[in-house]
């Protein structure tokens, strides 16, 4: 009964890091878009030379600055959707870790899912050990309850 018990908080624990961790997501996707928009316009001003073959080429050109000019396009609104779920993401991530009822538990949630920190660098922010830090982080997760509108499909 009791290891039916412990898979249960497991997968809700794991849950909820997934939960806090999906601020990382965006984040990464923004710097990823961001990388792809800064490659397709170093391609346009540095275009790859073409070899003197001495055969006729299309004078065409128009086509390929309407295609860059569409795909820069979708690419920015893809940029401007995730900055937008980036920060809804982060209001109700912030939103659920203000309502805990311990401090250093709100801390460390915040300190590792939204600035990213590791281990040591809460535990020196914080002015703890390593290990307590661990121990407050497993009490976090156990008191972080999810949003109302966060649904779980099992």
């Amino acid at each position: 009964m009791d290891n039916i018990e412990e898979k249960t908080v497991l997968s809700d624990n794991d849950q909820k890091k997934e939960f806090l961790r999906s601020y990382r997501q965006h984040i990464r996707r923004i710097h990823r878009i961001n990388a792809e928009i800064a490659e397709l316009r170093e391609m346009k001003l540095h275009p790859s030379m073409k070899p003197d073959d001495g055969m006729p080429h299309g004078s065409g050109g128009q086509g390929d600055l309407s295609t860059y000019a569409a795909q820069l396009d979708d690419m920015v609104r893809e940029l401007q959707q995730e900055r937008y779920l980036r920060i809804k993401t982060y209001q109700a991530i912030v939103r659920q870790i203000k309502r805990m009822k311990s401090q250093n538990e709100s801390d460390v949630l915040f300190y590792r899912y939204i600035k990213r920190l590791d281990w040591w660098e809460i535990a020196e922010k914080m002015d703890y050990s390593e290990r307590w830090i661990y121990k407050l982080h497993g009490n976090a997760l156990a008191h972080f309850e999810f949003p109302k509108e966060f649904i779980v499909v099992q």
